[in-house]
């Protein structure tokens, strides 16, 4: 019995400190855009794909519990520009502007880059995350998508396959930020399930490139 108690007391106390270093990770995690799209709770949007023959493609996205629209993001068939990327709130306003990166150097690369950049309060952009993915197809789906994000080293990973609608948003601690999940009998519809104190416009900017990566609805 005193063995039994023990082991009931040493499994109770593993998973308080679990769950603590759980918040604490939560915790240190800063935002990417801006606090503005980060919320304390646990959130559910829904993708919905646009027509390229409509309105030149892109998606947007809303919350699951209002279906209020939270972000609309535009490729090249709206932008005119092939390898760049807008991500805007719903009331059309400029969050995020994501460009691949070309030059002679990027050529010889055995990896394509993207940047993402923010916009402060006077207009100007800063850059704010860095994205690396494989050339081949061969590569991209057996390894990993690594964004940076930076000062301090930061980075997350994308593990899974994006076309599936079965991926997730990794931190650098192991830790799911995000995950991308198929919504029964639609292809231009899926959900992203985003964890709490997790940037949102951060999230969505990822899933635009990945959605371009792919051939989705934000390339041409």
């Amino acid at each position: 019995k005193v063995n039994l108690y023990r082991q009931t007391n040493i499994y109770i106390y593993k998973c308080i400190y679990k769950s603590l270093v759980y918040i604490s990770r939560e915790k240190k995690m800063k935002a990417v855009v801006s606090k503005l799209h980060c919320s304390s709770m646990e959130e559910v949007m829904v993708v919905r794909r646009r027509p390229h023959v409509v309105n030149g493609g892109g998606f947007v996205v809303s919350n699951c519990k209002d279906d209020k629209i939270v972000f609309k993001i535009d490729g090249c068939g709206v932008l005119g520009t092939k390898g760049e990327l807008v991500l805007r709130d719903g009331d059309g306003n400029d969050l995020l502007l994501i460009h691949k990166k070309g030059g002679v150097v990027q050529a010889l690369s055995i990896h394509n880059k993207w940047r993402g950049y923010s916009y402060d309060y006077q207009g100007s952009v800063k850059p704010v995350f860095t994205l690396r993915d494989p050339k081949h197809s061969c590569f991209s789906i057996t390894s990993s998508i690594r964004i940076s994000v930076g000062p301090g080293n930061c980075y997350f990973d994308v593990r899974g396959y994006f076309p599936d609608r079965d991926c997730s948003i990794i931190d650098s601690t192991g830790n799911v930020i995000a995950k991308v999940k198929e919504w029964v009998g639609s292809r231009d519809i899926y959900k992203v399930v985003i964890k709490p104190s997790v940037d949102k416009a951060f999230v969505f900017g990822v899933i635009a490139v990945l959605d371009y990566i792919y051939g989705e609805s934000t390339s041409c």
